[in-house]
């Protein structure tokens, strides 16, 4: 796990190496255990080490294969290394160190990009073909790995965060107000700019291929989920037993490490199964809870400390576990450190991903993480139920369009933006990202319940858990922590693709025989529906304590609804509604004003919008205004 940038003159110009400093170290956080750059005249390479693999120097990078041809650096880990590694020995390779990142440069000189499809893993790459004088910039499968870059023509940059970019004289800070709505309608993007002007972030299952004769760029794209061939001929318990197998199997592959490993432990069923599976891998797995001081909170959010069942699970599974309690003076101070780290602003309020990170940082250098297990099962089911009796596409999209508004819908727009900055964005753009989602993969049907159900799992998994897996990444590094994804396995989400959607979701065919006119009041109903992952949690019965099984369905947040009420609300105030605010260029005070009072006074639970106003707020400050943290 690391950091890497570069920088590749197109023009032919040479690099400045004091400019490449710049951007190598600007990522320092990422990677605190090493530095090294790689200049080749018009293209220069550099890279922060985090060592989980061979820590000795062997192990540096940028790292050149054997014949001299490919300059590699990388960010991630490839669990099948060794494996890959046998079959280049069978080849003539001969290795220096114990790392993938050689596995990565020899793979390179025997079959060039196509051995990217070999891996798994997560990862960015970023490899130099110096015989034909291209480069290619490259992302693992799900896209756990950010890599970003900008083009003008003739100055292409990259870097595993855009802060590498921003380091660099020819790029010129701008707002990009067409991923402003986008951000202020989803709390999220669904294409792949950001809100930096020029600065875009490569899709997941991509490689970028940059020709120095052609001066051309060119996109592609190697996989992509795919529910909509599920085998419907597959039983209950195949399902069950194969799912039990692979996940066991992942657990073992991400335990690959030459330093300690440890595991996040929430009261969930996820983050459950990765700690009982991984404590039979070590003798006494280290463990991390996040809880929150809960002495304020009233209503719904009274249990969303879940330091009772993690200790419970800890207990069973004998583990070293460790706790951060989170009050609600903790959400001041993180606030602009969250955001400087985020930079490409996206889902939930995540500060307390930052604290348990920080946490457990202070013991080792990997934590595994439940991620994935509610995208690949259906743990949404509530939102899975409002569209599953679509008549076809075009009321599937309006239904979901109306859901994933999270924010701010289309009729208030003109009243959330500021005059000025309105006709600088389409106002049809959001509308087109979300149904972009869907019309870029032509195996998706509209035409059954099942296969609302399977697009939206296409969609969630590309759209939200892309977000989440973002947040993840640069919140963890901004602590020098590797966090790893057992759901996210080759095998384990290629066999969930193929699982039927009566599997995952228990009540499925009693919804389907549900009379229409029985709903009443639906948007209540679906909240109340709870039965998605079934299978899952068949498959985990064995090994995880019964009241954990059967514990409804829980998000990692901070209870803000209360704490923005109560002892947040003067912080929010002073931070939205100054009249020097940095976001008022943008945003109107007065919409800010109006949710800020329909909050506190318990009229609306503003939660999700607030978050984001007081996240687009520090964005400003700090990379519009430079203000230092």
């Amino acid at each position: 796990m690391c950091g890497l940038t570069g920088i590749f003159h197109l023009d032919g110009r040479s690099i400045q190496e004091d400019v490449l400093d710049r951007m190598t170290d600007a990522l320092a956080h990422r990677g605190p255990d090493g530095r090294g750059t790689c200049i080749r005249q018009s293209l220069g390479l550099g890279h922060r080490r985090l060592s989980i693999l061979d820590v000795s120097s062997r192990g540096a990078q940028p790292m050149h294969s054997g014949d001299g041809r490919w300059t590699i650096v990388f960010n991630g880990c490839i669990y099948n290394f060794r494996e890959l590694r046998k079959q280049l020995e069978l080849l003539g390779s001969e290795f220096r160190s114990g790392t993938d990142t050689e596995v990565i440069a020899e793979g390179l000189r025997h079959f060039g990009p196509e051995y990217f499809l070999q891996f798994d893993g997560m990862f960015a790459i970023a490899a130099w073909d110096d015989r034909e004088k291209a480069l290619y910039i490259s992302r693992d499968r799900f896209g756990v790995k950010p890599l970003y870059y900008y083009f003008d023509g003739r100055l292409f940059l990259f870097g595993s965060e855009i802060k590498a970019i921003l380091a660099h004289p020819g790029y010129r800070m701008q707002l990009n107000a067409e991923a402003l709505n986008e951000y202020f309608t989803f709390q999220n993007l669904f294409r792949y700019h950001t809100l930096f002007a020029g600065i875009h972030l490569l899709p997941a299952a991509n490689t970028l291929r940059i020709d120095a004769h052609t001066k051309e760029l060119r996109h592609r794209a190697w996989w992509d989920y795919n529910f909509a061939e599920a085998d419907e001929t597959m039983d209950f318990e195949d399902a069950r037993r194969e799912t039990e197998r692979l996940l066991r199997q992942a657990v073992q592959r991400q335990m690959v490490s030459d330093v300690p490993v440890g595991s996040y432990l929430s009261g969930g069923m996820d983050s459950g199964a990765i700690t009982a599976l991984a404590s039979r891998e070590v003798p006494r797995l280290t463990t991390f809870t996040c809880g929150f001081d809960m002495s304020t909170v009233t209503g719904v959010e009274a249990n969303y400390d879940e330091r009772r069942d993690a200790e419970l699970m800890a207990n069973h599974f004998k583990t070293e576990h460790y706790e951060q309690v989170i009050n609600a003076g903790d959400l001041a101070w993180s606030l602009p450190r969250v955001v400087w780290h985020l930079e490409d602003l996206r889902v939930g309020m995540s500060y307390p991903n930052y604290y348990i990170s920080r946490l457990a940082s202070k013991f080792v250098k990997v934590c595994l993480q439940g991620t994935g297990g509610d995208e690949l099962y259906g743990g949404y089911p509530w939102r899975y139920y409002r569209v599953f009796q679509s008549l076809d596409r075009q009321d599937y999209f309006d239904q979901y369009y109306g859901f994933w508004q999270r924010l701010v819908p289309e009729d208030r727009k003109s009243t959330l933006f500021n005059p000025a900055i309105l006709p600088a964005m389409d106002q049809t753009g959001p509308r087109q990202a979300f149904e972009r989602v869907f019309l870029f993969n032509d195996r998706l049907r509209y035409d059954t319940p099942e296969q609302h159900i399977q697009n939206s799992l296409y969609f969630e998994i590309k759209t939200f858990l892309a977000g989440l897996l973002i947040v993840g990444d640069k919140l963890s590094m901004a602590n020098g922590l590797e966090e790893r994804f057992p759901f996210l396995d080759n095998a384990l989400v290629d066999f969930a693709q193929k699982i039927p959607v009566r599997h995952k979701l228990a009540e499925l065919e009693n919804m389907k025989k549900m009379d229409e006119d029985v709903f009443g009041n639906k948007k209540e109903l679906y909240k109340e529906f709870r039965d998605g992952k079934n299978v899952l949690r068949r498959a985990l019965e064995d090994f995880i304590p019964q009241e954990i099984i059967n514990r409804p369905k829980q998000g990692f947040s901070a209870p803000d609804e209360s704490w923005y009420r109560g002892e947040n609300a003067q912080y929010i105030v002073s931070l939205l509604l100054d009249r020097k605010s940095a976001s008022s260029e943008f945003i109107n005070r007065d919409f800010v004003k109006t949710i800020v009072d329909e909050h506190v006074h318990r009229r609306i639970n503003h939660r999700l919008l607030i978050w984001s106003l007081m996240n687009f707020e520090w964005w400003c400050r700090l990379f519009l205004q430079g203000e230092k943290i």
